[in-house]
C-alpha cells in the first residue's frame, strides 16, 4: 500500500507551532515511506477564511522545506459534500435537531448534575410535524447531527498510543452541519480522505472520540477508515500550557522577527516527545531516516521553545559556506569562516561586517597602553601572524599578559568585549583603520 496523508490547516489564521507539528510528522513519515503528502485548505468557513492566511501557510511551509505533491481548497468541492448530505439523508444517517445552543446547554447541566454523561438525548427523532412546523414558525434553522450506531464499540490499533477502543454510547451524535447550513469540519474531512485516497490520519490525541465517530461517518459513505496515528499534545516545558510569548508566535515571526533558520524549528519539532534527544540538524535527511512511531511517547509532549536559540546557533556554526552563500550579500568564504563561530543568528554576519569596515567607536579605557600597543603595530601589510607577533610586543615592552593584554585590543579595535578570533579580524580591518581606532577614531 502506497502512503498517502494529509496536512489540512485552516485559513483562518497563521501556523504556529502546534500545526507545524501536525504538519511536520505527516511529512516526515510521508518521505520515509516514498509516499505523498497532501496539503488541504479547509476554507469552509468563509467568512474567516482568507487568501492572505492561505497564501502565509503555503510560504510558511515552503520555507521549513514541507512541500505537497497536490493541495486543493474544501470551499471548491461543496457540490461533493451536499451529494453526500442528501445520500445520508436519505438513508436516515442525518436527522434535523431544533434546539438552541442555551437549550442544549441547559439539558447538559441537567445532565451532569445527575451524574450523568452530557450525552445527546436524540429529542429531535421524536418531534412531531406539528412540532417541526412551530420551531420553524419561530424562525429556527435545523441543525444536522449524524445517527451514529449505538450499541458499538470503534476499536483501531493506533500507531502511536496502541489499541484504542471508544464506546460509542458515550458520545453524542455529532453536528455535522450547522443551523445556518455551514459544515463542520467531520464531514469534509471524511469525504476528501475517502475521495484523495488517505491512508493514514496523524493529528493530536484531542481527535481520538472525532477518529471513531468519523470511522461510523466512512462506513456510511461507504469508505473505508485510514490506518491512524495520534501524538500527543504539546505543554510547555513544565507542563504548563504553552507561553504567550511562544506558543502564540506565527512562524513568520520565528523567521522574521526572531531570525530562526528553519532546521532549528524542524530539528526541535520533530524530536519533541519522543524517546530521541533534542539535537542540531542541518539537513532533514536523517530525520526522515530515524523517523518512527514506535519512538513517540505517549505521556504529554513537553516543549521549552528556548532551545531554538542554541539548536539556530549550532546549525548555523555547522553550515558550510556552499549551502548559505546564497544568502550572503558581498561575504566570500574567507569572511564567513572568520565570523561563524561568533553568529546566533544569520543577521550577525551583518553586524560583524560593520565592525570589521567601520565605523565604530572605539573603546579606550587605558590610553597608555594603547598608545604604546599602537607604535609596536608591525609594518607592513597585517597578516594571520602579525596579531601574535604584536601582542609578544606589547608584552616585552610593558610586561602585560592574559586577558589584560588582550581585552584592551579588542575593544579599541571592535568596539566588543568579544568576537572572532583577533589574529582573523587583524587583516580584515586593515592597517589604515587599525592605527586610526588606535588613535580613537570613529572610523
Amino acid at each position: 500500500m502506497s502512503v498517502k496523508v494529509r496536512f489540512a490547516p485552516s485559513p483562518t489564521g497563521k501556523l504556529h507551532l502546534g500545526n507545524i507539528r501536525a504538519a511536520l510528522v505527516n511529512w516526515l513519515y510521508c518521505c520515509q515511506q516514498g509516499g505523498e503528502f497532501i496539503l488541504r485548505i479547509d476554507d469552509t468557513d468563509r467568512v474567516r477564511s482568507t487568501k492572505e492566511n492561505e497564501d502565509a501557510i503555503k510560504a510558511d511551509l515552503k520555507w521549513l522545506g514541507i512541500n505537497w505533491h497536490d493541495t486543493f481548497r474544501q470551499s471548491e468541492r461543496f457540490d461533493r459534500y451536499n451529494a453526500v448530505v442528501e445520500k445520508l439523508k436519505a438513508d436516515g444517517r442525518l436527522y434535523p435537531c431544533y434546539e438552541t445552543s442555551e437549550e442544549l446547554d441547559m439539558k447538559r447541566k441537567i445532565q451532569l448534575g445527575r451524574g450523568q454523561p452530557p450525552v445527546y438525548d436524540r429529542a429531535a427523532l421524536s418531534l412531531t410535524a406539528e412540532e417541526v412546523a412551530a420551531f420553524e414558525a419561530e424562525g429556527r434553522t435545523p441543525h444536522w447531527r449524524f445517527k451514529l450506531d449505538i450499541p458499538a464499540r470503534i476499536d483501531w490499533s493506533d500507531k502511536i498510543r496502541g489499541f484504542v477502543s471508544i464506546d460509542m454510547a458515550s458520545v453524542s451524535d455529532p453536528i455535522l452541519i450547522r443551523g445556518d447550513g455551514s459544515f463542520l469540519y467531520t464531514l469534509p474531512s471524511v469525504i476528501d480522505d475517502i475521495d484523495y485516497g488517505i491512508t493514514h490520519i496523524v493529528r493530536g490525541e484531542d481527535h481520538v472520540t472525532n477518529s471513531a465517530v468519523q470511522v461510523q461517518i466512512f462506513d456510511a459513505i461507504g469508505g473505508a477508515a485510514p490506518e491512524m496515528a495520534h501524538f500527543a499534545l504539546l505543554t510547555g516545558k513544565g507542563g504548563e500550557g504553552l507561553s504567550k510569548r511562544y506558543g502564540s508566535m506565527c512562524i513568520s515571526e520565528f523567521r522574521d522577527d526572531a531570525g530562526l533558520e528553519p532546521m532549528a524549528i524542524t530539528s526541535l519539532i520533530a524530536r519533541v516527545g519522543t524517546s530521541e534527544p533534542i539535537e542540531a540538524f542541518a539537513s532533514i535527511d536523517r530525520l526522515i531516516e530515524g523517523f518512527d512511531f514506535n519512538k513517540f511517547g505517549r505521556s504529554t509532549a513537553k516543549l521549552d521553545p528556548e532551545e531554538l536559540g542554541w539548536l539556530n546557533t549550532k546549525i548555523l556554526r555547522m553550515t558550510p559556506y556552499d549551502a548559505i552563500k546564497d544568502r550572503l550579500d558581498d561575504v566570500d568564504e574567507a569572511c564567513w569562516n572568520v565570523v561563524q563561530p561568533n553568529i546566533n543568528k544569520l543577521s550577525d554576519v551583518k553586524d560583524w561586517l560593520a565592525i570589521i569596515n567601520g565605523p565604530i567607536t572605539p573603546v579606550i579605557e587605558d590610553e597608555g597602553h594603547i598608545a604604546i600597543a599602537r607604535d609596536l603595530l608591525p609594518e607592513g601589510e597585517l597578516t594571520v601572524d602579525s596579531w601574535c607577533e604584536w601582542a609578544d610586543k606589547v608584552k616585552a615592552e610593558t610586561g602585560v599578559k592574559g586577558k589584560a593584554l588582550f581585552m584592551p585590543l579588542r575593544q579599541a579595535l571592535t568596539g566588543q568585549n568579544h568576537g572572532p578570533d583577533m589574529s582573523t579580524l587583524l587583516p580584515m580591518i586593515g592597517r589604515e583603520k587599525v592605527l586610526a581606532r588606535l588613535e580613537g577614531k570613529a572610523i
